[in-house]
């Protein structure tokens, strides 16, 4: 088998010496070309690359979420098709590494590396659905081109934490737990909707949901995690599926600490619910629209303010090794 695998030198959880091990154990299995990022978007265009050549038979992104994304995006440059497109694996190297960690797979690098080994040998896969965004036709952000997400999007207040984090991270600050709640508070005091949403989900033969003041979309669960612990946004999300949506109609200072702690206490069984609250399963296409530019953020990745945003949640997109 001939691989490609995509390393992010800025990984924050692995040294060199560890990237170089799990090169080393990886190549003893496979005929292995290792390729380092070098700017923003490069982890696309390798895993385009691959894609478009004749003898990749896999793809492995060691790194974090953002990462994953980029290999993803690469992959599916012409659209998908799981069974002619490389398979994709995931080494974890970020901080939360959602992704990989919803599949399945250890938190630690060296014990995914060697769980991607044994499913190569007992070949076993699973083919995965994912989301995709793009500008809403007949909106000011028609022109932007769509993208694909792996385990979530946030259109409102959870970018807008999303986006105060990289901030943080631009001068220097660790990507810490910490760091998102003191982001979170922050993102609360200073929302000026949070009582009055301005969002509007729209969904083919159904009468628009107005008055949104928060919304996530999530392609799996869980949505997140809070150091070892699962965070459920949506419970029902799941790769075998389409998307899912769980929205606030308010954020009050009571209401925002009752869902806060749904969340805390979320379950497989069991997410945030309640009056204010919209959840919706398995939906295939949707738009969400704002009467103000919002924040956006897909797979933890802040990708600025956007007025509409046109989703479509796609079974059976990828193969991965798991």
């Amino acid at each position: 088998m001939r691989a490609l695998l995509v390393v992010n030198p800025a990984a924050t959880t692995t040294s060199a010496r560890t990237r170089d091990v799990l090169i080393h154990a990886l190549a003893s299995e496979m005929k292995l070309e290792a390729v380092t990022t070098e700017y923003r978007g490069h982890a696309r265009d390798l895993g385009r690359r691959a894609a478009e050549s004749d003898d990749i038979e896999m793809v492995v992104a060691l790194g974090g979420d953002g990462t994953v994304n980029e290999v993803v995006n690469g992959l599916l440059h012409h659209g998908p098709d799981p069974d002619r497109l490389p398979r994709l694996a995931v080494v974890p190297g970020g901080s939360t590494n959602v992704f990989a960690r919803a599949l399945g797979l250890p938190n630690d690098a060296v014990e995914a590396t060697g769980a991607i080994l044994d499913a190569l040998r007992d070949r076993t896969e699973r083919t995965v659905g994912l989301g995709l965004a793009a500008g809403t036709p007949g909106t000011e952000d028609e022109s932007v081109p769509p993208r694909w997400f792996t385990f979530c999007a946030g259109f409102g207040f959870d970018a807008g934490v999303v986006g105060r984090v990289e901030q943080q991270r631009e001068r220097g600050k660790r990507s810490t737990h910490a760091l998102y709640i003191r982001q979170v508070v922050r993102q609360f005091l200073d929302d000026p909707h949070r009582r009055h949403g301005v969002i509007t989900l729209d969904r083919p033969g159904q009468d628009p949901v107005t008055g949104l003041a928060l919304s996530i979309i999530c392609n799996t669960s869980p949505w997140t995690y809070l150091g070892n612990r699962p965070v459920y946004a949506s419970p029902t999300a799941s790769f075998d599926t389409a998307l899912d949506l769980v929205a606030l109609s308010r954020l009050s200072t009571s209401g925002a600490a009752r869902y806060a702690t749904q969340l805390l206490t979320s379950s497989p069984e069991r997410g945030p619910h309640g009056k204010h609250a919209v959840t919706l399963h398995d939906l295939t296409d949707f738009t969400l629209h704002s009467k103000v530019p919002l924040p956006f953020q897909m797979d933890g990745d802040h990708l600025g303010l956007r007025t509409s945003v046109t989703f479509t949640g796609v079974r059976r997109a990828l193969r991965v090794i798991v």
